[in-house]
């Protein structure tokens, strides 16, 4: 598979990376807000440019004088960018001036050994021009000026950018048909564990990690490619709050759209819980939003290492997690500990199992007979004086699998009986992990 270039955006805090990293994408991809340090992990997204494909990576600001924890790890995430980056864009702030941190910033970049490009940020005026002339102190080759709020200088930027990709025709063509990916999202509370139990599954780290809640702001992908050739895009995500601890705060407000978003666009999620606190209503209400999207799931009870145990204590947690999720009850729970890698080995094969689940198809005439099957074991409701007759069943859709059927009155069913069809297949077919939909259809008689 020919790997498309990768591009990182670095620079000090609130120069203007994430809105140019934004227009770039076409969409708001990345928090933008006018306070130092809101991008702290790398966020990533595809650009093609003069028939270019590339891969464009936005990272947190860089304060090199900071001790803060955060912005330590803010620095080494941008680190991590300039290492695996082809080209790096140096955005500086054209109102702001050459800073001491722009300084300290260019003499890492010089070190790096890669193709780096000065630009000089907020350059929305041609008052300004004469700002970038300073710029050249920093021995990185011309400066290039770009407005990221008016789109002024995209065009030479990146001509600029592509300059510096291979020149040959097949560099720029489109990736080797393969697999699509299985989206995986992280989700859960915040202070949970997810982006350490990313870490995990992925091999390095990828993702900033803190014991401080709401560390993790943006929903951060991350590819991860078995040697088997299966792929996943893991998605870790913001850890999702109560409304009321939000409701204030317009970034937190971004962060949990952006988890819900991740929910939406996964085919599987991971829902993360800490074992020291079980269930909680934080944590059903995030199970309703999987439950609700029709989402395969499995949910992951991290911190297994830290409770003590007693013969027996495993299945007895077990049905406590899924006695707190009741509309969840189908969904396998792993017991793991991303701190100490405890079962982490379980999650995957776990993780493909639901998703079979999920994507799988019942045969028409197999469908039938085990409804016919279940009828034949307990008569459907009635209503009335009329009771409901199913005459056929087809498979609909799957993601989740969606069964319609056609009966004589759709209003002589009622929950019980459908949660009896729904227990019924479950008990026939393999669909652990993954609701089921049924969709009733009126058909006046039997034309047969």
């Amino acid at each position: 598979m020919k790997k498309k270039p990768l591009v990182a955006i670095v620079g000090r805090p609130n120069v203007g990376k994430s809105t140019f990293f934004n227009k770039m994408a076409g969409h708001r991809v990345s928090i933008v807000e006018d306070i130092p340090g809101v991008t702290r992990d790398r966020i990533t997204a595809d650009v093609e440019w003069l028939n270019y494909t590339f891969t464009l990576v936005d990272t947190g600001g860089i304060d090199p004088s900071s001790e803060d924890v955060l912005l330590s790890q803010m620095r080494e995430q941008a680190q991590i960018a300039m290492d695996t980056a082809d080209v790096i864009c140096f955005f500086t702030d054209g109102r702001d001036g050459l800073t001491d941190d722009d300084r300290e910033i260019g003499n890492m970049l010089r070190r790096t050994g890669k193709h780096v490009l000065l630009v000089v940020n907020k350059i929305d005026c041609i008052s300004l021009d004469e700002q970038m002339y300073e710029f050249y102190e920093l021995g990185l080759g011309d400066p290039i000026g770009i407005s990221s709020s008016n789109m002024l200088g995209f065009g030479d930027l990146l001509d600029r950018i592509v300059s510096f990709f291979p020149k040959s025709e097949e560099s720029d063509k489109e990736e080797d048909p393969q697999i699509s990916p299985i989206h995986l999202a992280i989700v859960g509370r915040p202070n949970v564990g997810k982006s350490s139990l990313t870490n995990r599954l992925l091999g390095i780290k990828r993702t900033m990690v803190s014991d401080l809640p709401g560390t993790t702001r943006d929903a951060i992908d991350s590819e991860l490619v078995l040697d088997d050739g299966t792929r996943f895009n893991i998605i870790d995500t913001a850890g999702i709050r109560r409304k009321r601890a939000i409701e204030d705060h317009s970034l937190e407000r971004y962060s949990v759209l952006r988890s819900i978003a991740a929910i939406r666009r996964c085919d599987v999620a991971l829902l993360v819980l800490d074992a020291e606190d079980g269930v909680t209503e934080q944590d059903t209400k995030i199970a309703g939003i999987i439950h609700e999207e029709g989402k395969a799931v499995v949910i992951v009870l991290n911190k297994w290492d830290l409770p003590e145990k007693e013969t027996g204590t495993l299945e007895k947690t077990r049905k406590e997690i899924l006695s707190g999720l009741k509309f969840l009850d189908y969904a396998p729970v792993l017991f793991v500990s991303a701190v100490t890698g405890q079962r982490i080995q379980t999650i995957l094969p776990q993780v493909l199992s639901v998703y079979a689940s999920a994507t799988g198809r019942i045969t028409t005439g197999l469908l039938n007979d085990v409804v016919n099957d279940a009828t034949d074991h307990l008569q459907p409701p009635m209503q009335g004086g009329r009771r409901l007759k199913i005459y056929y069943a087809t498979q609909g859709s799957v993601q989740p699998p969606t069964f319609i059927l056609f009966v004589n009155d759709p209003e002589l069913i009622n929950f019980s009986y459908e949660r009896y069809l729904e227990n019924y297949f479950r008990k026939t077919f393999d669909f652990s992990g993954t609701p089921i939909h049924f969709i009733l259809r009126e058909r006046k008689r039997d034309k047969q």
